[in-house]
């Protein structure tokens, strides 16, 4: 994870995936399975280990599950249950992630194509931000086409939508038509 710089560990693909979630989240720390619950509940007595622990910046920890919902029993959710209670108690958060929009999975990995350090020798970054910053909003085809090299303004408009220097709404499938605006991230910061 460019976030945390470290690699961490999963188990599936669907782990993989909430932890690129976290590394677009710059999580600050990420622990798998950070503990192991053991509890008795109602007569019976079961053991759970959350999937993973992540300190996001300014909000703490948030503990995760990760299990496809067609694959939560009545035992994996009294688990859960178990899992919420304690994180609420520590005053994290808690999810348990059983699935993703579509489209959700191959936008964070096209973005995430362009997280690493990228030069911009020709300066187009500069160029992007302020077309963007003129127009107030532009579509992700408009914005790259403002540019002299919009082929190669591409992968630096990918690059500053990863560190939020640009923004879109994750909420649709990224395309030439989508919104883009300036991000939260100060100007000439990753």
């Amino acid at each position: 994870m460019v976030s945390t710089g470290r690699h961490h560990g999963f188990e599936s693909l669907e782990e993989q995936r909430l932890l690129l979630a976290l590394d677009f989240l710059r999580a600050v720390d990420v622990l798998a399975q950070p503990f192991e619950l053991d509890f008795e509940h109602e007569g019976v007595r079961a053991r759970h280990t959350p999937d993973f622990l992540a300190v996001m910046p300014g909000r703490g920890g948030w503990l995760f599950d990760v299990r496809p919902e067609r694959l939560i029993g009545p035992l994996d959710a009294l688990k859960f249950a178990a899992a919420r209670h304690v994180a609420e108690t520590v005053g994290w958060r808690y999810s348990v992630v059983a699935g993703w929009r579509p489209h959700v999975h191959s936008v964070l990995d096209f973005l995430s194509s362009q997280r690493r350090p990228l030069q911009d020798p020709m300066r187009l970054q500069g160029e992007l931000l302020a077309a963007v910053e003129e127009a107030g909003k532009l579509t992700f085809g408009e914005v790259v086409r403002a540019t002299r090299l919009p082929v190669v303004a591409r992968a630096h408009a990918t690059h500053l939508l990863w560190h939020r220097k640009l923004a879109t709404d994750l909420g649709s499938p990224l395309n030439d038509g989508s919104p883009v605006w300036l991000g939260a991230s100060p100007r000439g910061r990753p």
